[in-house]
């Protein structure tokens, strides 16, 4: 008679103690994990940063502008966060390897790469803005490639790793003054697609995700070279433009997944922008 009762008794147990680890997965998601951004220093990438501290992560921050980051590295730690920053230029491969250096050493270890630096000197092909051209090559495909060429050591070593890159939804809709980068924004989804497929062949356990951002409020517009381009963008993210804490929560959701769910494209913008 008492069987019945010790089934239901065991039941209810591992019924608990399943609960317990799902909850505990979930906060520990996030939490502790060493996330490393480029283009930190405003926009997306501090937005993401502010975050992901908030919910525990270790931060190793890069960007071109020392005041900017060490402003918000000692804003994160005064708020109980863990944060430090390496001056980075992206297209500098040495710059890229400082930054996993100086996580390994700081926090032991790389679990994410979120690259997010990226220019937008826009204007017409007749124009032969080249200088222009190579800078967003050099910036939005070889930034990109150089953080990769840093990382993927330490996560094909440790079988693990999370690359999130900054594209857009030029890198999935041309339009006419876009034409070199919305080609740079393409090149990265490309990257990043085949870089999950082949993790995945090799069993290195590395995950991808590609944000491609509509109208985002933040300082891209003012790298637009072309004066009418940059007036009429103006007015379309005056009329649309929307917080990048919207693109942050995206990056926060592809982090917080379990380590054996990829979720790899997300287009993230107003809700009453046409695009």
């Amino acid at each position: 008679m008492n069987i019945p009762l010790a089934r239901e008794c065991d039941c209810s147990i591992i019924i608990g103690i399943l609960r317990v680890k799902t909850e505990r997965m979930k906060i520990m998601a996030i939490k502790d994990k060493v996330v490393i951004i480029t283009g930190a220093s405003s926009g997306i990438g501090e937005a993401t940063a502010r975050l992901l501290a908030s919910k525990g992560a270790k931060l190793v921050l890069g960007a071109r502008r020392e005041e900017h980051l060490r402003k918000l590295v000692d804003e994160i730690v005064q708020a109980g966060g863990e944060a430090v920053y390496h001056v980075t230029d992206v297209t500098k491969i040495e710059d890229n390897k400082k930054l996993v250096d100086l996580a390994k050493e700081k926090f032991g270890r790389v679990d994410v790469i979120f690259l997010n630096a990226g220019v937008m000197p826009n204007s017409p092909l007749s124009k032969l803005k080249t200088k222009d051209w190579h800078l967003m090559v050099d910036v939005n495909i070889k930034g990109v490639l150089n953080g990769i060429e840093a990382v993927l050591p330490e996560f094909v070593k440790q079988k693990s790793g999370h690359v999130i890159t900054t594209s857009s939804v030029a890198g999935l809709k041309a339009y006419p003054g876009g034409a070199v980068y919305g080609a740079t924004k393409w090149a990265v989804r490309d990257l990043m697609e085949v870089l999950r497929m082949e993790s995945a062949m090799e069993g290195t356990n590395i995950r991808t995700a590609t944000i491609y951002p509509a109208a985002i409020n933040t300082e891209l517009l003012e790298t637009i070279s072309d004066d009418k381009i940059a007036k009429d963008m103006g007015i379309i993210y005056k009329q649309y433009g929307i917080s990048p804490d919207r693109v942050a929560n995206v990056v926060a959701f592809a982090i917080d997944q379990p380590e054996d769910t990829n979720v790899n494209e997300f287009t993230i913008g107003p809700t009453i922008q046409p695009w």
